[in-house]
């Protein structure tokens, strides 16, 4: 918390004023009279006097000084009549089976899919914010080109190509969020009513978003052995007008299964064959356990059918509201959707993640939080498989932070959520990762976090209780 300067004075001015001890039309002590008592500087004694008129304790009555404000007498009115607030149950409850809760701090929650505190390269971020704060002064508080920073865009651009994908400046947006991108991308593609496909299991937020657009959906399951199914992709093209895929090509969301090169490359020639476009979640790339950053589809694509987006709330912390999106071929309506939900990105938001980029502090920390992450996975499988009834099943993930969980025919599962809220544990049920209800019997578990022995110990004692 700030320790202003200025608080010297005004804290006991404020309190003499709130307990009555200063009445209302008391003349107060001149700024020079309080600069030789307190030693201070003139700018210091002004500054306090204008946060005690801010908050309504002072008045300045020009060429006289500052007087204890006359308090107006609140009218008493009727109480406003209550009326009842609709909500939609049911996403109340899905968005409360992945968000962290307040009043859940004793939970032992492997349900929120971002890094944990620990986790959070937070001296790196916070240094830099202040650093740009300083710098930047008053230009943050302005708008910024509707698009985008042009210099955090251009790093954008060049770390895309070092895994040879190619984005043109012209038709990148920068977003608040990812999820914004997503809305922006199949606005810009669809109209109400048009189907498109989508991979499942798929995260709760995409389908939302669907939802919200009032889209007809396609469900194009994903093998855990073999991954995305193409030929079930090629098959509803065939039968039906599909106007856009929605896929994470990387560590999808919840199964961690990432798409071959062999696969991007067959996925490219049909949306080209069905002139589908492809709309890519680029946000778990960077988290690969082994080997090189995997590519992404837009590496294959020279149509500008292929739209992808991404952000940094995996990788750098889930408060950092800024992400990106490469439109292709349909930069001009994504443009005039993205003006009309807010036309600029806050700046410092911009400006941070752009200084964060332009040095090594950014690889260095992803190094670190692979290899954290790698480690977690490992311990997460162990726990499970160790403490959990054998024939639990579960995906070996190749990067990202999530395990998908699958549990025996004979668990009822009703009875397992509800021995996790006895417990202290919290999962994401795969009941969410569809409209069909096809993944009752999964569920999504987040290792992105440090394993207290509190949260091992949770898991144990469920694992007993259910085996």
């Amino acid at each position: 918390m700030v320790d202003y300067k200025y608080k010297i004075f005004t804290d006991s001015l404020e309190k003499n004023i709130r307990e009555g001890v200063l009445k209302p039309g008391y003349k107060l002590p001149s700024v020079r009279v309080l600069k030789e008592q307190y030693q201070t500087s003139i700018s210091t004694i002004q500054k306090g006097y204008e946060y005690l008129m801010l908050i309504g304790l002072v008045e300045s009555v020009p060429k006289s000084g500052y007087f204890v404000a006359h308090q107006q007498q609140e009218p008493i009115e009727a109480p406003l009549k209550a009326y009842p607030v609709v909500r939609d149950a049911v996403f109340k409850q899905h968005l409360g089976l992945m968000s962290a809760q307040e009043e859940e701090r004793n939970v032992s929650a492997f349900n929120v899919a971002t890094p944990g505190d620990v986790f959070m390269p937070q001296q790196l971020i916070l240094r830099t914010m202040q650093q740009v704060i300083r710098e930047e002064g008053a230009s943050l508080l302005r708008y910024y080109p509707a698009s985008g920073s042009p210099v955090l865009k251009g790093r954008i651009i060049t770390r895309a190509t070092r895994h040879q994908t190619y984005i043109h400046e012209e038709a990148l947006l920068l977003t608040d969020g990812a999820l914004q991108a997503l809305y922006i991308a199949l606005a810009a593609v669809c109209e109400v009513g048009d189907v498109i496909a989508v991979e499942s299991p798929c995260v709760f937020s995409v389908l939302e978003v669907i939802r919200m657009l009032r889209l007809k959906v396609v469900e194009v399951p994903i093998d855990l052995r073999t991954g995305f199914d193409i030929d079930f992709f090629k098959q509803a093209c065939d039968k039906n007008n599909i106007k856009a895929l929605v896929v994470t090509p990387n560590f999808n969301n919840p199964t961690g299964l990432s798409l071959s090169n062999e696969q991007k490359i067959a996925l490219i020639a049909l949306v080209h064959r069905y002139n589908v476009a492809l709309i890519e979640n680029d946000m778990y790339s960077d988290l690969y356990f082994q080997g090189e950053r995997p590519s992404l589809i837009k590496r294959y694509d020279d149509s500008g059918l292929v739209l992808s987006y991404g952000s940094y709330a995996k990788t750098l912390a889930p408060g950092i509201r800024l992400g990106w999106l490469s439109a292709g071929k349909f930069m001009a309506r994504a443009e005039q959707i993205k003006f009309a939900l807010g036309s600029s990105v806050s700046p410092i938001y911009q400006e941070t993640v752009s200084r964060i980029l332009a040095g090594t502090a950014y690889d260095r920390h992803l190094r670190s939080f692979r290899l954290q992450l790698a480690k977690n996975a490992h311990f997460a499988m162990h726990l499970i498989a160790d403490n959990f009834p054998t024939e639990t099943t579960f995906v070996r993930p190749q990067g990202g932070y999530h395990l998908w969980v699958r549990m025996p025919d004979t668990t009822d599962m009703s009875a397992f959520y509800a021995l996790c809220d006895q417990i202290g544990v919290k999962f994401t049920p795969g009941s969410i990762f569809s409209f069909s209800g096809a993944y009752d019997r999964f569920f999504r578990m987040i290792f992105a976090d440090r394993f207290s022995k509190e949260k091992i110990e949770a898991i144990r004692l469920l694992g007993r209780a259910i085996r």
